[in-house]
């Protein structure tokens, strides 16, 4: 596993107070700018209407490709304003194609040299901020940046995957963090989760919304983006002490030499077994082998510690099992979770995965009112779930919406095992804007997996 760590970088801002709910209101910078620059234009000629002080912001790509701080914030300014006054079609306007395949290309090669597990060891200087599914919800995304701090040579984050998908601004979503990484490599990790998969984009929202937004270069996009999927990692272990993934735990894939003929030793083939009669957890050394680079995380077959890593969730019973309600992946009890930090010396591990609509359905788990609920407490350790996305999902067809708050985590030295939660609620009211996917037909818990579906999107070749 890769090792990221620096010298001693400039003290930190303040951070905001722990456990308490952190109140969206104040408007951000790049709103007030957003505006400011309006009134301008109507007071320089007070005729002009509404759609002449619409002056569209048109991003452009550096010339010696390097981002800055100045880049990434007329990024977010752009995009905010870009949400609330233009057309999803008219978004290339905005983000020019070259300047997409720019970004997704640079960020793309230094995701895929990124191995499957990344360790990060942070000074005693420095905090690490962990973020759990974001679902295409920008404008909260922002105000998450903006109230934990943006990342700096003494503030690391890891984000959980989930960019995309339900949220109307999947697309934004993702580019802005993609831009971060290429900004800072080694400070801003962007893990992979379910939903970033061919499966999952097509079938809740982000497919069509980058062919909405980008017209007839939009599959051209879409397979920009999931390229750039194959090469997120899948887990990062924090400090040596935190495991943080997506999903959360995984089998271990059991090897047996194959029956070859007396007297051949040489170049022993392995056969594996992906059905062993008793499941039993992996190892790191195992997630550092497994083939991330897939569309969409096999549920059979040879190749299933991405799909445990990105769907399991863990359950109250004890002992490993099939995860029947996803179809893919596993459950996990408390014992589990116990050997797993026992055996590799943790003391946290940080999933997401789970929002209010999936917890509601699951007996004996807290539900993600307030973003974060810890579900195993061990001899060794925690076992904590995080999710980011508050008043989830953007499109709700029930009658009462949830509105559970979002919530990040801060790990602070010396030992980085004792996590801080922020609650957050979501930002009010939302651009209007029409999904991209039928929310109301569609199961907002990722329950029941259609794996004949799955088939057919991995095998098309679109």
């Amino acid at each position: 596993m890769s090792s990221y760590s620096d010298s001693p970088p400039p003290p930190s801002s303040i951070a905001p107070t722990p456990d308490t709910t952190v109140s969206p209101s104040i408007p951000t910078t790049t709103a007030t700018t957003t505006t400011t620059t309006t009134t301008l234009l109507a007071e320089e000629n007070p005729s002009t209407t509404l759609v002449q002080q619409q002056v569209v912001p048109t991003l452009t790509w550096p010339d010696n490709s390097e981002l800055d701080l100045g880049w990434i914030e007329n990024l977010i300014s752009t995009f905010d304003w870009s949400s609330k006054n233009i057309p999803p079609s008219e978004f290339p306007s905005v983000l020019p194609v070259h300047v997409f395949d720019s970004l997704i290309l640079t960020a793309s090669k230094i995701l895929h040299k990124e191995p499957n597990c990344l360790r990060i060891d942070p000074d005693d200087s420095s905090t690490v901020v962990v973020v759990g599914d974001v679902h295409g919800q920008l404008h909260d995304l922002i105000f998450l940046l903006n109230n934990a701090g943006f990342p700096s040579h003494n503030r690391f984050y890891v984000f959980n995957g989930d960019y995309v998908d339900r949220g109307a601004w999947g697309l934004e979503t993702f580019l802005l963090l993609l831009a971060w990484k290429v900004f800072m490599p080694h400070r801003v990790f962007l893990l992979r989760g379910n939903h970033e998969s061919k499966y999952c984009t097509s079938v809740y929202g982000f497919e069509k919304e980058v062919l909405t937004k980008y017209g007839d270069k939009g599959k051209h996009v879409y397979r920009k983006c999931l390229g750039c999927f194959e090469g997120l990692p899948l887990a990062t272990i924090i400090a040596g002490c935190v495991y943080t993934a997506h999903g959360g735990l995984f089998r271990s894939i059991p090897s047996t030499p194959s029956k070859r003929s007396k007297g051949k030793k040489k170049n022993r083939r392995l056969c594996f077994n992906s059905e062993p009669k008793s499941l039993s957890l992996g190892s790191l050394d195992e997630l550092s082998r497994a083939r991330r680079s897939v569309l969409d995380p096999p549920w059979e077959g040879l190749n299933l510690i991405p799909g445990d890593v990105l769907w399991s969730d863990p359950s109250m019973t004890l002992g490993l099992s099939p995860n029947k309600e996803r179809g893919i992946g596993l459950l996990w009890g408390p014992d589990c979770t116990e050997d797993f930090l026992k055996k590799f010396n943790l003391k946290l591990i940080i999933r997401s995965h789970e929002g209010p609509d999936a917890r509601e359905k699951r007996s004996g788990f807290g539900g993600m009112d307030v973003g974060y609920t810890i579900d195993h407490v061990v001899e060794s350790g925690k076992l904590i779930t995080v999710f980011s996305a508050p008043d989830y999902p953007q499109f709700q067809a029930t009658e009462e919406r949830y509105k559970n708050k979002g919530a990040y985590i801060v790990l602070e030295p010396p030992h980085f095992d004792n996590p801080n939660f922020y609650s957050f609620e979501a930002i009010t009211p939302r651009p209007q804007v029409n999904p991209y996917y039928d929310y109301v037909d569609v199961i907002d818990s990722d329950e029941e997996l259609d794996l004949v579906s799955m088939v057919t999107t991995t095998s098309d070749g679109s």
